[in-house]
């Protein structure tokens, strides 16, 4: 029997990380992507040899609109992956209010409209499942990226929450909580910011993004048929 995965920001590092684990494991995926339209058609490009359905998805997830989109072109589904994310730094007494909002819709207020449309479809299946790309920012806080690590932590909270609501409808929600990852997100860090990091990673290195896409397959998977509400850490024992 088809499966079918709603992946958003596949066009990002984690995103098409996740899309080819998924893919490989046979599942159909909606590949959402905002801006990165080469991105998202490499990625189909890369994975049309496994003759699997792929149905490229571009909306803004920013904005009202977006949300009905995606749920406009979702037929069967199965499990969603929600990896859309910026980051944010600077001191909080210098976060414009505009920052504040902006963030709070694409990490928290978008994720929970999306899942809320889509549980009667997953609520359908014997068996389905939600994963949230969280961060360890969202566990543990960090100076200079406050709102960042807030919005992250909601994410958190509202995994926790929602997985006790609809444990008994046969949905399972978790997260994972990457460290730092080789994506764009990093790109602003000098060579030398980037040493640093790694040398306060007690694995001594930065993930990479198939790294992570391993824990969101496991967490898809029957594999994990007895975890909810759980925060999978892939960290390399950073802020343990």
């Amino acid at each position: 029997m088809k499966k079918f995965a709603l992946i958003t920001g596949a066009s990002g590092g984690i995103g098409r990380a996740a899309a080819k684990s998924l893919a490989k494991e046979g599942w159909n995926l909606y590949l959402h992507y905002h801006q990165n339209e080469e991105a998202c058609k490499t990625l189909m490009e890369e994975l049309s040899p496994l003759d699997l359905e792929l149905i490229p998805i571009k909306a803004d997830l920013n904005t009202p609109g977006g949300i009905k989109q995606i749920t406009d072109q979702l037929f069967e589904l199965d499990a969603i992956v929600y990896t859309c994310g910026t980051s944010h730094y600077g001191l909080f007494v210098d976060t414009a209010t505009s920052d504040m909002k902006d963030m709070m819709t694409l990490h928290v207020e978008s994720p929970m409209i999306l899942i809320q449309q889509c549980l009667p479809k997953l609520m359908r299946k014997d068996h389905s499942s939600i994963v949230l790309i969280s961060s360890i920012w969202g566990q543990t806080g960090a100076a200079c990226e406050v709102l960042y690590s807030t919005v992250k932590g909601a994410q958190i909270a509202f995994v926790k929450a929602l997985s006790k609501e609809v444990a008994r409808s046969g949905v399972r929600i978790n997260a994972v909580a990457p460290g730092a990852v080789e994506t764009r997100m990093m790109s602003g860090y000098t060579d030398e910011e980037l040493k640093e990091i790694e040398d306060d990673i007690p694995m001594g290195r930065i993930a990479r993004p198939d790294e992570i896409a391993e824990a969101v397959l496991f967490l898809i998977s029957p594999k994990s048929s007895y975890m909810t509400g759980q925060v999978m850490a892939v960290n390399g024992g950073w802020h343990t």
